[in-house]
């Protein structure tokens, strides 16, 4: 038997040479994909925005990003490439937002996300989102209503320890990350 190497999930800022990567999975997992000069202005030129990547290797597996707007950080998107979704990096992303949002001030968290998403829609609640309201008509390619989610204070005992609980999940999940998997699972991180 061979032993497969233990494969790492670093998660780092989103720079412009993680762009092509992004797009690619930006496409493979959007039915309306934002452009590839949204992600270089976002990164660029806009104040309120970070954004992430993760790498496996030399390869951008995942992305995500946050607008903080005085207090509250809202998450723009999340997306993992279809080969490497169902492995708790999706999880790990959303960990790495909420933790960049504490760590910037912020003192909630909120997103939008298609009604029909259901697998999302439990990862989201997973991390104390909640449904507060509805913005109908939000996506252009189907005119899906999107479901607006909040979590309680960022920095509250009950946040405080839902994340460390789940921390300590997604450590203890991630040297389960096999490079010779495959998952034909999309559109959900």
């Amino acid at each position: 038997m061979v032993a497969r190497p233990t494969l790492t999930l670093g998660i780092g800022p989103m720079t412009v040479a993680d762009l092509d990567a992004v797009q690619r999975i930006e496409r493979e997992s959007f039915a309306t994909p934002w452009p590839e000069h949204a992600y270089r202005s976002e990164i660029e030129m806009n104040r309120l925005a970070s954004y992430l990547v993760g790498h496996i290797g030399d390869e951008v597996v995942a992305y995500g990003g946050i607008w903080l707007m005085v207090d509250e950080a809202h998450i723009t998107t999340v997306a993992v490439a279809p080969a490497w979704r169902r492995r708790g990096i999706g999880a790990a992303f959303v960990l790495a937002l909420l933790d960049l949002a504490r760590a910037r001030g912020a003192r909630d968290g909120t997103l939008e996300v298609r009604l029909s998403n259901i697998a999302a829609r439990r990862l989201y609640e997973r991390f104390g989102f909640r449904p507060v309201g509805i913005r109908p008509r939000y996506y252009s390619d189907n005119a899906e209503d999107a479901l607006i989610m909040t979590t309680d204070a960022l920095d509250g005992p009950a946040m405080t320890d839902r994340l460390a609980r789940l921390r300590a999940e997604i450590d203890a999940a991630a040297p389960s990350i096999d490079p010779t998997a495959t998952d034909s699972t999309t559109g959900d991180p």
